[in-house]
Formats: structure tokens, sequence, C-alpha cells
């Protein structure tokens, strides 16, 4: 499902992200083969140096359809950036995508909250963002944090996602499934 960025991965996932559907959401927009391979170096590097926190999203069969990544990485927080391609779309990729870096980001490598900002107009973004029951619309009680993605306008609403939350998500779920198993059982 994730893996560490490559190289080798760039001439499909250049090919996803170009689409019309996927580019205007992109972060790391890329308008040739050639600057995508040049972002994608400078973004292993970046992790490198603890700057970002970067994976490829793989199919079932190790396909790249897309990456997922956590940006401006400082003082156990960031910005959460997710692109799939459009063949992939509505698939479920990006959930399981999202709850495989989540459990990453807060289990092993001490991420304490994740910020998504998401245009207001990304209507299939904002569905996504509303359909995760550990994530908080936080435009008003991170009134610092919205003000600053927003310096040029409202453009964004921000979510938030807490390490605590996911957790105590994560709990309720397994012992959502062992009451399930447990009737199963029993019947």
């Amino acid at each position: 499902m994730l893996r560490k960025r490559e190289l080798s991965d760039c001439h499909v996932l250049y090919d996803l992200m170009i689409d019309p559907a996927v580019f205007p959401y992109v972060r790391q927009k890329a308008n040739s083969y050639d600057e995508y391979l040049f972002l994608t170096k400078q973004t292993i590097e970046a992790e490198e140096r603890g700057e970002l926190i970067s994976r490829t999203i793989t199919d079932e069969w190790g396909n790249p359809i897309g990456t997922i990544n956590l940006f401006d990485v400082q003082d156990g927080t960031g910005f959460l950036g997710t692109w799939i391609g459009k063949p992939y779309f509505g698939k479920g990729y990006n959930q399981l995508a999202k709850d495989a870096f989540f459990s990453e980001l807060f289990f092993e490598l001490d991420i304490q909250t994740v910020f998504m900002r998401i245009r207001k107009d990304n209507i299939r973004s904002l569905k996504a963002a509303q359909k995760l029951p550990y994530n908080i619309l936080a435009n008003d009680i991170r009134q610092d944090v919205y003000q600053y993605i927003n310096s040029n306008g409202l453009v964004y609403d921000l979510f938030q996602i807490e390490k605590d939350q996911y957790h105590l998500y994560n709990i309720r779920e397994q012992n959502s499934i062992a009451v399930d198993e447990n009737h199963l059982k029993e019947a």
C-alpha cells in the first residue's frame, strides 16, 4: 500500500499527476517529466533531512498510483498532501493509504498532529476528509493556523487529526471487530 519514494516510480506517477482532474490539487506540481524527477529527488533528500515524510501509494500489485506526504514537519506537526491518479478514484485507496500513513506517523515517527488544508472548491477532497471519523474541522479552534494558510484570501478549510483521536478510533474499531467475531462464534 505504501513505500518510500523511489525515482523508478516517476514515469508512472508523472503521467497520473498531469491529468486535469488531479494536477490542480497537487502541491508539488511539475510541468515536465524531468522537473518531476528533480522534485522527487529533492523530496527524497528533504525526507533524509527530516523536513517532510513522503510515500508512494501503491495498488494491491505494487503499482504506483499516487503519493501521500507530510510537509512542513516541525515540532511534531505537519501538513498532509495526498493525490491519487484518476483511474483509481473511488476505489478505496485514499482511505487505506491514509490509515497506513497515519499509523506510521503517529506510532513510528512520533508525529502528534496532522493538519490538512483543503481548497474550499475541492469537493472530492472535502468529502474524503469528512469521511475520516478521527478528523475535525479546525477553522475555529486553530485560528492561528487557519489564518496562516489563508493569508492570501479564504481559499482553504483546515482539518486536524490528533494522535490521541486516531488512537481512540483504532481502539474502538478493534473492539468492534472483536465483538462482531464473538457474535459470529455464538451464532
